[in-house]
């Protein structure tokens, strides 16, 4: 697949079939993050991955009650380091989608999870108070193939040279 295809392909999976990832489909996920490109090359950011199924049923409860986490085969929780770099948000959101296209090629699915009680996240992940909670993403075999949603046109999203109200 081509990085086109890839982005093309790519949706937000809401319904999971039930499977294990192999070793090396996680390995690969991992190594799509990590190559991702930060700040200075800081790389403020870390990962849980989440495999038990009693710890993404307690995801769901403090995630907006989004029961298709607990389907997922994994759910990477994208952890930022406001010490170390002001841009963390952004390289971690840059790492996430990665991760998210990194999956879509793999034939994997994915969805974006930003709506979560940050603070219940991280007692139940143990995740230290001085690090931020940025993202959840639960990736898994797609259950569904849902068609592509609407996109606004190039006018109403590119400029040349200068910006121009509407």
């Amino acid at each position: 697949m081509t990085v086109q295809e890839v982005i093309t392909k790519r949706r937000s999976i809401r319904k999971f079939n039930a499977g294990v990832l192999t070793d090396e489909q996680l390995q690969i996920l991992m190594e799509a993050a990590q190559l991702a490109p930060s700040a200075s090359n800081m790389q403020p950011y870390e990962f849980v991955i989440v495999k038990n199924d009693k710890l993404k049923a307690k995801l769901v409860k403090e995630s907006g009650i989004q029961p298709f986490v607990t389907k997922a085969a994994i759910v990477f929780v994208g952890i930022g380091d406001p010490a170390r770099e002001k841009w963390y948000k952004i390289d971690i959101a840059i790492a996430m989608e990665h991760l998210a296209l990194q999956a879509t090629e793999l034939n994997l699915g994915s969805c974006w999870i930003g709506a979560f009680n940050e603070e219940k996240v991280k007692e139940v992940l143990k995740i230290p108070v001085n690090k931020r909670v940025i993202a959840l993403l639960p990736i898994g075999f797609p259950g569904q193939d849902p068609p592509a949603r609407p996109r606004k046109s190039f006018n109403e999203l590119y400029y040349t040279d200068y910006y121009k109200s509407q």
